[in-house]
């Protein structure tokens, strides 16, 4: 009749583990999103900076001023 022996360590890291495992998996829950959520979210962000960027104005180029050779002050 002699009781099975446990490695305290051991024990204390394998319910670590699965208190670990339980936290990843309601973060997984309450944080994850499917692939196609992923894909449809990203498919909506190119489409308004497609937009955005067929809205934008061009800059004008201006010219530096340089003094010319011939202006006196």
């Amino acid at each position: 009749m002699s009781a099975e022996i446990i490695n305290l360590r051991q024990a204390r890291k394998q319910k670590q583990r699965q208190v670990n495992e339980k936290t990843a998996d309601d973060n997984r829950r309450k944080f994850g999103r499917s692939k196609a959520e992923r894909d449809d979210a990203r498919r909506r962000r190119d489409e308004l900076e497609k937009q955005v960027d067929g809205h934008k104005l061009d800059k004008p180029e201006v010219q530096p001023n340089v003094p010319d050779d011939n202006d006196t002050a």
